[in-house]
């Protein structure tokens, strides 16, 4: 079954080529189903491109997702166009009326900011005390995931002494989630960030870690008590994102090094290779399937369960 989109959304022509099965509205009307009703809290600069990667993921299930673009209510893009995100996002507080079986909260470029420093914080905190009565399962990813932990457990984020930043390998740590379904003993993760969460912290909160890497940490965290996951590494970047990164530092003169294990023999002059998108189709169609064994067919017992 297919997700949902607006046809006029960039991301639809961009599925359809893949073989991603997408459709408009007047489809889905004709189909006597109830379709998963997930949101995406939008907080990337890169609206389009962050929004076309997660919907090629939750896209490739077998049930038909309605997925709702999602933006914090003040905060305004200034990497996407007004008009983009007057057509085809809602205001939190446009959505915050509304119930949903699942929601993604992005990660954001302010991780070297304290909460409390971030200029849309107190609705942040509204969006995540909201998805403990309004959405049934919740996926925080990178500083979302920080965010997250951060608000319902006060485990604050710590500075790295440098960026970590390539393909790092993980383990499973768990090996009877249902979220890990399908997934390889050992496996490779895009990581970009700033921060992390250390895994004594998340101990002492009685967490679950269910992936880690030996020098990159936790990647995948279970929140069974908030129906949440956290997940602090990148499983939804395209082949090139990182690549993007990396050429963005270097003709702005910003020191950084060639990402780890991205380019064939560590050569920027090599095109990358993507080794993480089965696994990132795994993670999410297992959090899919997760929410359609669990969540209630009305609505509007969401907020009671």
């Amino acid at each position: 079954m297919p997700i949902k989109i607006p046809e006029t959304l960039p991301a639809f022509e961009t599925l359809s080529s893949e073989g991603v099965m997408v459709m408009g509205a007047n489809r889905a009307a004709r189909q006597d189903i109830r379709p998963l009703q997930i949101g995406l809290l939008n907080l990337m600069p890169k609206k389009i491109m962050t929004e076309t990667q997660f919907a090629r993921l939750i896209g490739a299930t077998p049930l038909q997702i309605d997925l709702t673009l999602i933006r914090m209510t003040e905060h305004r893009s200034r990497n996407t166009s007004a008009d983009h995100m007057e057509a085809f996002y809602i205001t939190f507080q446009e959505a915050r009326a509304r119930r949903f079986d699942g929601l993604i909260i992005t990660g954001a470029p302010i991780e070297h900011l304290p909460f409390e420093e971030v200029i849309y914080w107190d609705e942040m905190q509204e969006v995540i005390a909201w998805t403990q009565t309004n959405v049934h399962a919740t996926v925080g990813v990178c500083w979302g995931a920080m965010a997250m932990l951060y608000v319902l457990h006060g485990i604050d984020k710590h500075m790295l002494d440098a960026k970590a930043f390539g393909c790092f390998r993980h383990q499973r740590t768990d090996d009877g989630s249902p979220y890990l379904r399908g997934f390889s003993d050992d496996l490779v993760v895009p990581v970009s960030r700033w921060t992390e969460n250390t895994q004594a912290d998340l101990d002492a909160a009685g967490l679950n870690t269910l992936l880690a890497s030996p020098d990159t940490g936790p990647c995948l965290v279970e929140d069974p008590a908030h129906r949440a996951i956290c997940v602090f590494n990148h499983f939804e970047y395209d082949r090139g994102t990182l690549k993007q990164e990396y050429d963005r530092d270097v003709a702005n003169g910003t020191p950084t090094n060639v990402p780890i294990n991205y380019y064939p023999d560590d050569d920027p002059s090599r095109p990358p290779q993507d080794r993480w998108r089965s696994h990132g189709h795994l993670l999410y169609g297992n959090w899919i399937n997760e929410i359609y064994q669990t969540t209630p067919f009305d609505m509007e017992e969401i907020s009671r369960t």
